[in-house]
């Protein structure tokens, strides 16, 4: 089953980091995804820029209204996600409480919705 485990992280927690305290972040990562993917439970993931290059869209009455930044005012931010592929949900969250970031922020997991279920649903 595929999940995404989105990562919710304070931005103003890197730089108050040291540079070894930053670097041995970044070798967590580095570690953690060479583990999923030789496991092969790892589909994707990319690291998101920060929200002060976001843009938000909705549309009402037909009109687009497009804002900076993210829709929500909150301490945390989401900078990345991984998509996973793994046997349940136990697996699922065990591998986001492995992410490094977990550690100053947290890690939402979100099941994907199988289209071809909800297609057959809606008829």
């Amino acid at each position: 089953m595929r999940y995404l485990l989105l990562i919710y992280t304070n931005p103003t927690t890197r730089p108050s980091l040291t540079k070894e305290q930053n670097d041995a972040l970044s070798n967590d990562y580095w570690t953690f995804t060479k583990e999923i993917t030789a496991s092969g439970e790892m589909v994707g993931g990319e690291a998101l820029t920060g929200v002060d290059t976001a843009s938000t869209v909705r549309v009402r009455d037909g009109k687009a209204g497009i804002t900076d930044g993210p829709f929500a005012e909150t301490k945390e931010h989401l900078a990345g996600y991984y998509l996973v592929d793994v046997k349940d949900l136990d697996r699922a969250l065990e591998l986001a409480a492995k992410i490094p970031d977990v550690a100053f922020g947290s890690v939402e997991v979100r099941p994907i919705m199988d289209m071809g279920d909800a297609a057959d649903a809606s008829m």
